[in-house]
């Protein structure tokens, strides 16, 4: 077996992590997310072309704007590319709500009703999409909305931190998607260490977010994303799920390294951590984020990276009008 198959085995559900679904069937995916950058990139090459023509055309008599014109395009845009992704991946794509509106709950949920009554209009249910909000105070709140008033589901992403990821799970969140790859490149760079698979933080953070919800009965399922390489994958084998670029996807296919189970339920049970809270605690929240250096930090350089990007697409759209 593959270490791909190896991996699969233990029970890990694989995510494709990309915007070019030409190259999604390969690795047969249960899911595949998207963001702002991922698309930007995509839509960059002639190929498709015919996904940015579909938007347009959709947006053209609609909005009395050029700029209007452009931010209705664009959600078409990430809906045609989720389309394409779901004639690929027999379960669900994550479709990312504007970054620029992480910080306003309301605006949120609006967007994010909008994108799902625009899938439904192309004929697809809104359970074959995840809702991906960044992990603000606001984005939990707008997830917590959406799930409960709307059984809408969503995916909370740039996620950093312990705090993060208790607010998101006491928020009956469906998903989240604790970062990997970005936590090692803040502790390189802010302490001058090596890390192995074994000591790499972003991976020691998903483990303990693993086993606190395994411990207290949490449903929300544990997505580790933002790989940097093999090893931090090997090392979550057993978690929910892993969301993965096709580049490591592709060394992990042509891999036959035993991959053994790091993860369960069992040993979850086992975690010292004691349970904590910060339900209707906004004040709480704020300041256990705030004590987390790392998490600030690479929560606020993300949503400034994909909001740019989404400006970009934006200003991309509205010269075709």
């Amino acid at each position: 077996m593959s270490s791909l198959e190896q991996l699969k085995a233990t029970g890990t559900v694989i995510v494709t992590d990309t915007g070019e679904f030409e190259s999604i069937a390969k690795y047969k995916p249960q899911d595949a997310t998207t963001n702002p950058s991922l698309i930007l990139a995509a839509a960059k090459k002639p190929e498709y072309a015919k996904l940015i023509d579909v938007a347009v055309e959709y947006a053209k008599d609609k909005g009395t704007t050029k700029a209007d014109k452009a931010a209705i395009a664009l959600d078409r845009l990430l809906v045609e590319f989720g389309k394409e992704i779901l004639n690929i991946v027999p379960g669900r794509v994550s479709t990312e709500v504007d970054a620029q509106l992480s910080f306003d709950k309301d605006a949120t949920v609006k967007k994010a009703l909008e994108i799902i009554e625009l899938y439904k209009s192309i004929g697809i249910s809104k359970d074959r999409v995840l809702i991906k909000i960044a992990s603000t105070w606001e984005g939990i709140q707008a997830a917590k909305e959406l799930e409960a008033k709307h059984d809408i589901h969503c995916n909370l992403t740039l996620l950093f931190s312990f705090s993060q990821a208790v607010a998101c799970a006491e928020a009956k969140v469906t998903l989240i998607s604790p970062f990997v790859g970005r936590i090692l490149d803040w502790y390189k760079a802010s302490t001058g260490e090596t890390y192995t698979q074994e000591t790499d933080p972003g991976v020691l953070s998903v483990k303990k977010i693993f086993n606190y919800y395994k411990k207290y009965n949490y449903n929300t399922i544990v997505m580790g994303a933002s790989f940097r390489n093999t090893g931090e994958i090997k090392e979550l084998a057993g978690c929910d799920y892993l969301t993965v670029a096709p580049k490591l996807l592709e060394e992990l296919m042509n891999s036959t390294e035993t991959i053994p189970k790091k993860l369960d339920i069992a040993s979850a049970q086992t975690s010292t951590d004691e349970k904590v809270s910060y339900i209707d605690d906004e004040s709480a929240f704020r300041f256990a984020l705030n004590e987390d250096a790392m998490a600030t930090e690479k929560l606020s350089q993300g949503i400034r990276g994909f909001a740019k990007d989404a400006k970009t697409l934006l200003a991309q759209l509205e010269e075709r009008f």
